[in-house]
């Protein structure tokens, strides 16, 4: 297996700046188009229930103009689910959603919701689509992962993000124990959630995650040094940690 670590530019915040004046710009699709140039790996894409960033529309402008993988992100509904069947992304990571919510505020609580999770699972696998969990670093997650069949988790490090000093090594840890457990049982692991170029190289570090996916920090630094500079910064500090 390769050592190389990929990196996943989450472009809804391009949408949500669009969306705060209705118009048509800034385009979601030319910023993931632009990130793909500067080193991104594949593009994820969260379409909520609500559509307050990404709409249908990006979605299948994506599906038709990507030359690397989608990542679709996605609640567990009937409505995404036939959304995902339709366009069949590379991917779909299923993430817990709630209405009021400023952002996904943690992982799915796939232990608890493994038997509905099931059948959707085996649909979207039976399409061809890879199918990720959003979870949080814990081992009871893990197992109902692996009870799910599903080829990839993405452990949230939100929480690690929040955190500073002896806490943050703490949930570094706990992320990293995560990540170790979840590739013996065969299931490669993602991170993703609150990384940017200060706290990112611990986590791109561990040697388990194959796959970082970060949006909000690259589009928000990007007004200030342009998102092909940021893009290849993120590349380079993720590069020099392994």
């Amino acid at each position: 297996m390769s050592d190389a670590l990929r990196l996943g530019v989450n472009i809804d915040h391009v949408a949500t700046v669009r969306n705060a004046r209705g118009s048509g710009y800034p385009d979601p699709v030319r910023a993931a188009l632009l990130a793909t140039e500067h080193g991104a790996d594949g593009i994820t894409a969260h379409l909520r229930e609500d559509r307050r960033h990404i709409t249908d529309d990006d979605i299948a402008r994506l599906s038709a103009e990507l030359t690397v993988p989608l990542n679709l992100e996605m609640a567990a509904t009937a409505e995404m689910l036939g959304i995902a069947l339709r366009h069949r992304p590379h991917a779909a990571c299923i993430v817990p959603e709630k209405r009021e919510e400023r952002t996904t505020e943690g992982g799915l609580d796939v232990a608890g919701q493994r038997d509905s999770l099931a059948p959707m699972v085996r649909e979207l696998a039976g399409a061809g689509i890879r199918v990720s969990l959003f979870i949080e670093p814990d081992a009871a997650q893990i197992a109902a992962a692996v009870a799910l069949g599903v080829p990839v988790v993405e452990l949230h490090t939100g929480r690690y993000a929040e955190l500073a000093g002896e806490g943050q090594v703490v949930e570094l840890r706990r992320i990293a124990d995560a990540a170790a457990l979840a590739a013996k049982n065969g299931i490669e692991v993602h991170a993703g959630h609150g990384l940017t170029f200060d706290n990112v190289v611990p986590i791109a570090a561990i040697p388990q995650v194959r796959e970082l996916n970060i949006g909000h920090f690259l589009i928000g630094e990007a007004m200030f040094g342009g998102l092909g500079p940021v893009v290849r910064r993120m590349r380079a500090l993720m590069d020099d940690a392994r």
